[in-house]
């Protein structure tokens, strides 16, 4: 059985590979039934549509029936990024076994990368696009389903969109319930398959995880107060204002969160765009900046008020900066502007339109039509709802106003006594899998695990909630991550451990149901 499982599985993980389906494309639409079609060994296939789908995406449902009504569910996405980044390699990169040798002799002749040619060349490694994130995590799940003969229901969910809105994960979680009373399941774990990254031997990739990180995109929109480029101490220019703050945010220890060795990695800029048009000697009046901010427990609210104090700290430093290089030029202009900088959150720059014409009439419609913008990202769109608000707010003078411009993560975790009967059954077995609290990449575990709640404080301040998008709260199983390994996803040298993948990764998988079923 045991040889027979790899070999399934390395045959469902180069079948899967080779069918394009890069987010939001035509291939990625046609997935889902000819993932449906492919299916074997389950007593129920269907498909969902993603409601209001744009690209005509859906979701894929397999239930393989046990005894009774306990079940579990393993689940992952079949998006991947483009392929473009492959060069003259495009035609093979959903071609892993035909790929591999093409890379060697590109690397050999570049000399670049030494440790990607290392790996390819000790024939452990398969490169392709998506094979690592992550269908053959995709794949270990249905091979594991089709040689299950325990008594547990498996539900396998394979879904669209992760890479991008995660819209899939987004629309099969409120199925969810309603699938368990409709084909009498009681769900008492969920298993994501997706892929860990380690740039060393695999011990940090061949890992559990029993919880996953959350993700916020934190913005700001910083106006200034415009002034001649001849007298630039008597305005605020809203770029320098906007530099001070990336400054103070760009890896910010404050927004690192700590979990024994586990390090939530800090702040990073996304974005920073000027918003003038056109050129002028006009100091920039308005900017506006993303960041990520990734969480382990942290709130909505209290990243907010994080976000406050380091922006004091940044006006502060910058009105200092130019008092004392306005005192070292000899310049007359009156720099007293800088004191009146405002801190705010867009709850409170809403607040000044709520219950007017202007909000009524004006921003719930504008809100409304950039909905219907598919084209426009989440960010665009929060962007442009915070210009038109802050527009008709009648604020004058500079400020900094915080909000959040997407969909939020929530991090999740799951109960001690879990982790237990699953790093029992792993370490009984003698698996080489360790543990971490944490998965570090973001995951649709967000949506489907047990996360802290607080989400009211991040609806309240990203403009486009309730509009381009909503969340209807997670039904909160317990959620954990067993997948691959592997290295440089998203880049043309993602490459797979394939042993790992297709030999140890399915026996741990069907170890952990075993465990959790019968000490459930």
């Amino acid at each position: 059985m045991t040889n027979n499982l790899a070999a399934r599985t390395r045959e469902i993980a180069l079948t899967l590979t080779a069918w394009p389906s890069v987010t939001g494309s035509a291939d990625e639409a046609a997935f889902a039934a000819r993932l449906a079609d492919y299916l074997q060994g389950f007593d129920e296939v269907w498909t969902a549509a993603i409601p209001g789908d744009a690209a005509g995406r859906g979701n894929v449902f397999a239930l393989k029936r046990g005894k009774g009504r306990r079940s579990i569910v393993l689940t992952g996405h079949f998006d991947t990024v483009p392929r473009d980044d492959y060069g003259d390699l495009y035609s093979l990169a959903l071609c892993p076994e035909e790929l591999r040798p093409a890379i060697i002799a590109r690397l050999e002749l570049s000399g670049e990368h030494p440790l990607a040619l290392a790996d390819l060349k000790s024939g452990d490694f398969l490169p392709g696009r998506g094979l690592l994130d992550m269908k053959a995590g995709l794949a270990a799940g249905i091979a594991v389903i089709e040689s299950y003969r325990g008594e547990a229901n498996l539900l396998f969910i394979a879904v669209a969109d992760e890479e991008d809105r995660s819209a899939g994960a987004r629309a099969a979680v409120p199925l969810i319930p309603k699938i368990a009373k409709d084909h009498g399941l009681d769900i008492e774990l969920i298993i994501n398959l997706d892929a860990i990254a380690d740039q060393g031997v695999g011990r940090f990739g061949q890992s559990a995880a029993f919880g996953s990180i959350g993700k916020y995109l934190l913005c700001a929109y910083v106006t200034g107060k415009e002034s001649h480029a001849c007298y630039p101490f008597s305005g605020v220019n809203a770029a320098y204002l906007a530099a001070e703050l990336v400054a103070e945010f760009e890896c910010a220890p404050e927004l690192a969160e700590i979990t024994g060795p586990e390090i939530a990695a800090p702040p990073t800029i996304l974005q920073m765009r000027d918003l003038k048009q056109g050129y002028n000697v006009t100091t920039p009046g308005h900017v506006w900046i993303y960041w990520n901010v990734l969480s382990h427990r942290r709130e909505p609210g209290e990243i907010l008020r994080i976000a406050r104090e380091l922006a004091g700290r940044a006006v502060a430093r910058a009105r200092a900066r130019l008092d004392e290089r306005r005192a070292v030029t000899g310049r007359p202009e009156n720099s007293e502007t800088w004191s009146n900088v405002q801190i705010m959150d867009f709850e409170e720059l809403i607040g000044l339109l709520r219950g007017t014409p202007v909000f009524e009439e004006k921003f719930l419609a504008y809100k409304a039509s950039q909905a219907g913008e598919h084209k426009v990202d989440f960010p665009t769109r929060s962007k442009v709802l915070f210009e038109t608000a802050h527009a008709d707010s009648g604020l004058h003078g500079p400020v900094i106003i915080f909000g959040f411009a997407s969909i939020p993560y929530q991090p999740v975790t799951c109960t001690a006594r879990l982790r237990d009967i699953v790093m029992g059954a792993i370490e009984n077995a003698g698996f080489p899998v360790g543990a971490i609290q944490y998965f570090p990449g973001i995951s649709d575990m967000s949506f489907f695990g047990q996360g802290p709640g607080g989400l009211e404080e991040a609806e309240k301040n990203t403009p486009i909630w309730g509009a381009s998008f909503n969340l209807d709260g997670s039904p909160g199983y317990p959620c954990i991550n067993i997948g691959p390994w592997g290295r440089d996803y998203h880049h043309w040298l993602e490459r797979l451990h394939a042993p790992y993948a297709f030999e140890t990764l399915p026996k741990v998988l069907l170890a952990v149901i075993e465990a959790v079923f019968k000490r459930g």
